[in-house]
């Protein structure tokens, strides 16, 4: 379980994928000391074990599945993830209850500028509109973030400089995909409520 607030990106150094699935080494900074082998890590919101731990990064593996559901199977060497660790029980959660399990993806539509910060349109399949509410929270890439519009295909967050500076949304350009992660609590409740 994560919290949605992203401690750090990592870059992905090198990237081996196959129809068998896919192997990466991601750098890693201070998050390093607090990672063993057999770990999870949030990686753009994706959660993976930490399969090899080196003086600088952490090997991950991706299977095919993983890859097909989520934007890793896009990444490439060079590009730059989010990086969050699993909640402790005695964390101050200051994001949102996050499963790390990616329930589609969409693409960046637009971006516009308001005030300091850019509120970013996002293309979002059915089975997270479902799920969405205004003022409610939503998983991009791994971060916490609060939906400031809903539309019949997509929703707005607004990035705030803080998030600019710290994840890989200082990155994302128009047509770029993003993982997505739906709110736990509205999707347990919506299956509660259609027992």
């Amino acid at each position: 379980m994560f919290t949605g607030i992203v401690r750090e990106m990592g870059e992905i150094l090198t990237k081996h994928q196959s129809s068998s699935g896919a192997n990466f080494e991601v750098s890693v900074g201070d998050l390093l000391s607090e990672l063993n082998l057999g770990d999870s890590i949030s990686v753009n919101g994706v959660c993976l074990t930490v399969a090899e731990k080196k003086t600088q990064s952490i090997h991950l593996e991706a299977t095919p599945e993983t890859l097909k559901l989520t934007n890793l199977g896009e990444c490439s060497e060079g590009d730059q993830v989010n990086l969050e660790l699993p909640a402790r029980l005695a964390d101050f959660l200051g994001g949102h209850l996050v499963q790390g399990h990616v329930d589609g993806t969409g693409k960046v539509l637009l971006i516009t500028k308001e005030g300091n910060s850019q509120i970013f349109q996002v293309s979002a399949p059915e089975e997270v509109l479902r799920y969405s509410t205004l003022k409610g929270s939503i998983t991009v890439n791994g971060v916490s973030l609060t939906i400031s519009a809903l539309n019949p295909n997509s929703f707005e967050v607004t990035i705030i400089p803080h998030t600019l500076e710290f994840t890989n949304f200082q990155n994302l350009r128009v047509g770029d995909v993003v993982n997505l992660e739906s709110d736990v609590i509205s999707k347990y409740v919506a299956s509660h409520l259609n027992q």
